[in-house]
């Protein structure tokens, strides 16, 4: 290649060489144009535009995930082992909630009323006829293998999987029970007894926690005599005698590690806190016409038909108050209150349990049963026969977010973190993953 200027000209020629072939293409120069500093940044920008073009779409905020042909007796749960276990017509079956995959199915004797999971064991209680206690079968919740059968009921107490027999029930709703007969604590694997503790009539029997922690079982007996036990080995380990009191599924309460117990005093209704150790009177306040105490985060609630009020377990010193609420409920991380002019068992919205301030107002909608940790499931009818819509709210979902609509004729639903079950008119029981950020 050469170069040729003219005399009296600024015309330079430049000499391509074009007798030595054309070159492969006119669209790739030697020699880059581009500026230095503007090449990593073009290679940057193709590269997220590359990404954005290949990355997966986001699932539905609602995907169907298993679906079931049940009757209208049959039961399910979803368990805390993320594990869907449902009674349909001669079977019971168990699926995974991650993936939706079949983990093992048994055939079934009778048709269940109850079904629940303790202890690495799925707890059924069948139907039966005629006088006598119900059996509960006991299946291994890994393999559905059948373990053992007990004449009567076996239930557990909150914070432990220790399993407990009771020969009867007068009330089996609430976090305590009232029992009638002997209570016995029996193996996991072998469902033997391991130890018994007599009960002469009737007692109510919850758990309470242990100076390390770890929870004990108090029995209240129906003469207001009250023993701790210790859960390994029966052991008595404290014992008092209680006032008079309207001993049943609500009361008393365990609230911040100590026992309240709402009761009459010598001029009014009062409540009375424990210590669950010892059994020795911490404090006593007024009730403040209240009929029932419940846990409230960190404080207990006294809940009447004046309000709802907030006091500190450590003193029963006032908090807050809410006279225009009827009822609070501790769900998971998240307090619920409850009530208005016209239903009180509509919620009013999640509060804030330092202070009572609504916190996601959830006027005009119905609670889905079970609960997702920091947040709950919520359902709305726009009008009679029309669609459902399901939404997540929560302080952490900013706010309440719709999700989808769910088919027409769904009910009956149940929720942990991420999944949703409902059954339909037409008898299906779907499980659907849903994604509480939309």
């Amino acid at each position: 290649m050469g170069v040729e200027t003219f005399a009296g000209s600024n015309t330079v020629v430049i000499d391509l060489g074009l007798d030595r072939g054309e070159p492969d293409t006119y669209a790739t120069p030697s020699r880059s144009t581009v500026p230095g500093w503007f090449r990593p940044v073009l290679v940057t920008v193709l590269v997220l535009l590359s990404s954005v073009a290949s990355a997966a779409p986001l699932p539905p905020a609602l995907s169907p995930l298993i679906s079931l042909r049940v009757g209208p007796a049959d039961t399910y749960s979803m368990t805390e082992e993320r594990r869907l276990i449902a009674q349909t017509v001669g079977t019971v079956s168990a699926y995974d909630l991650d993936d939706g995959d079949l983990i093992w199915e048994v055939d079934q004797e009778r048709p269940t009323y109850r079904m629940r999971t303790a202890g690495g064991l799925v707890l059924m209680r069948p139907w039966t006829y005629g006088p006598g206690q119900p059996v509960t079968t006991a299946l291994s919740l890994a393999t559905g293998v059948s373990q053992w059968k007990h004449p009567g009921m076996v239930m557990t107490i909150t914070g432990s999987s220790a399993l407990l027999a009771v020969t009867s029930v007068r009330s089996n709703s609430g976090s305590n029970r009232r029992v009638q007969g002997p209570i016995e604590r029996v193996d996991a694997r072998t469902g033997k007894p391991l130890w018994r503790i007599a009960v002469p009539s009737t007692a109510v029997m919850l758990g309470v926690p242990g100076p390390d922690g770890a929870p004990r079982l108090l029995v209240v007996h129906d003469d207001r005599t009250a023993a701790v036990h210790d859960l390994a080995t029966g052991r008595k380990l404290a014992g008092t005698e209680l006032p008079p009191a309207n001993y049943g599924p609500e009361n008393p309460t365990v609230t911040d590690g100590l026992l309240l117990l709402r009761h009459l005093g010598r001029w009014e209704p009062v409540v009375s806190a424990y210590d669950p150790v010892t059994l020795q009177l911490r404090w006593q306040r007024s009730a403040e016409r209240a009929y029932e105490v419940r846990n409230c985060g960190a404080f207990a609630c006294l809940v009447g038909p004046a309000g709802i009020t907030a006091i500190r377990p450590s003193d029963g010193r006032l908090e807050w108050y809410q006279p225009s609420w009827r009822s609070i409920e501790q769900r998971g991380e998240l307090l619920l209150a409850y009530g208005n002019s016209i239903n009180v068992t509509d919620p009013i919205g999640i509060v804030d349990p330092a202070n009572g301030r609504v916190l996601v107002d959830l006027t005009g909608w119905r609670l889905v049963g079970g609960s997702g940790g920091d947040h709950v499931l919520v359902t709305r009818a726009a009008a009679a026969g029309a669609r459902t819509m399901v939404a997540v709210a929560g302080p952490g979902t900013a706010g309440l977010r719709p999700l989808a609509e769910l088919p027409p004729g769904t009910g009956d639903c149940q929720a942990v973190p991420d999944r949703l079950a409902c059954r339909s008119s037409s008898g299906e029981l779907t499980v659907w993953a849903y994604r509480k950020k939309v």
